[in-house]
């Protein structure tokens, strides 16, 4: 499917810091709280995500993400997710986070 580049602007796809993790024993899959700070603007924000293979709190905690920020709220097993983090599969489906290279400041919409 094909949508034009004004669908596409209203994706507000942000650079954050991830700054606390926390195991989520609650999550059907293994997953992990994730909170964010997206910047002055947007501010902390809270996220589930499935990226255990690949990551731990301690590696989490410090690194440059994107995650869009606009999709509303969604409740995951009693808690409140505020964006999506995202990332790519590898080969067994493993989430890899998506990040900026070199890190940019927080709160950066991707363009």
């Amino acid at each position: 499917m094909t949508i034009s580049y004004e669908d596409f602007e209203h994706v507000d796809v942000r650079s954050g810091t991830i700054i606390k993790v926390e195991e989520f024993p609650r999550a059907k899959k293994p997953a992990y709280k994730i909170w964010a700070d997206f910047g002055d603007k947007i501010g902390i924000k809270q996220t589930s995500a499935q990226v255990t293979i690949h990551y731990n709190p301690e590696s989490l905690v410090g690194r440059s993400i994107a995650g869009c920020v606009n999709l509303g709220v969604k409740n995951i097993a009693g808690f409140t997710s505020e964006f999506l983090l995202l990332g790519f599969a590898d080969d067994a489906g493993a989430i890899c986070l998506l990040t900026a290279d070199p890190k940019v400041p927080n709160g950066q919409k991707m363009c």
